[in-house]
């Protein structure tokens, strides 16, 4: 029987956040594959969208917030080689997995486990901080915002890559369509059903783009704004910490 999103995600969050932690660590051996598979190997295009509209020349120190197996921070690397860059996830067997592509990547990036609410680091300690593909995961996602916007520096960007639903009505019946009854099934051949079921039922259940845009407005952030990509499939947000 398939669990549903209430059954394998409990309601108070700390629970919650051990659900989903647990969950992503069960299906981390099949991450990246599942990934290609089920987006046809268009987040590749995705990601790279994020680094190059994301980082600017005075970029310096750079932390990517729910890095998984470690695609975007690998991206960064290859875009600002002098960068200090760190990885941030709260599941450990993504971050092994992460490990061992950066070893092999020989690059130089920090891994460090902590959840997005809490960031283990100083005030005013980061150019730029990226999330893709994990804000929806969050469970108190507007303290995580608070915190993204606390360890930027003046000037600081802030890069949220994450699903939506497409731009046009008939493209977004089919999406549903495939999201909500193909994708469970087909990452059900592979890994747990479950966290293909979760997927799509939080997507659906994140705030819509001008919903989202006032929620980066609340936490301190200015210069707000968003870009549709792949028809509306994906959206990129963009927003600033600009002090007074």
């Amino acid at each position: 029987m398939m669990m549903t999103d209430k059954e394998a995600v409990p309601g108070d969050n700390a629970g919650r956040a051990e659900a989903i932690r647990d969950m992503f660590s069960a299906i981390a051996p099949r991450y990246d594959f599942l990934n290609r598979l089920l987006s046809l190997g268009i987040d590749r295009g995705w990601r790279r969208t994020l680094a190059r509209m994301a980082l600017n020349k005075e970029t310096r120190a750079i932390l990517d917030v729910a890095c998984g197996t470690g695609d975007v921070s690998l991206e960064l690397r290859r875009k600002v080689p002098e960068a200090r860059i760190v990885g941030l996830d709260f599941s450990p067997a993504m971050l092994e997995l992460a490990q061992a592509k950066i070893e092999k990547a020989e690059a130089d990036i920090e891994l460090v486990a902590a959840s997005a609410e809490e960031l283990p680091f100083a005030a005013a300690e980061f150019d730029l901080l990226t999330i893709a593909f994990g804000i929806r995961n969050v469970v108190d996602k507007k303290k995580a915002l608070a915190e993204f916007n606390r360890v930027l520096k003046r000037d600081g960007r802030l890069a949220i890559l994450e699903f939506s639903q497409p731009d046009y009505t008939w493209l977004r019946a089919l999406y549903n369509f495939y999201f909500f009854k193909i994708l469970p099934f087909i990452g059900g051949l592979f890994a747990r059903r479950s966290a293909y079921q979760y997927l799509p039922d939080s997507v659906a259940k994140f705030p819509p783009r001008d919903e989202f845009v006032n929620w980066l407005k609340a936490a301190g952030f200015k210069r707000c704004r968003y870009h549709s990509l792949t028809c509306g499939i994906a959206t990129l947000y963009l927003a600033e910490k600009v002090e007074s």
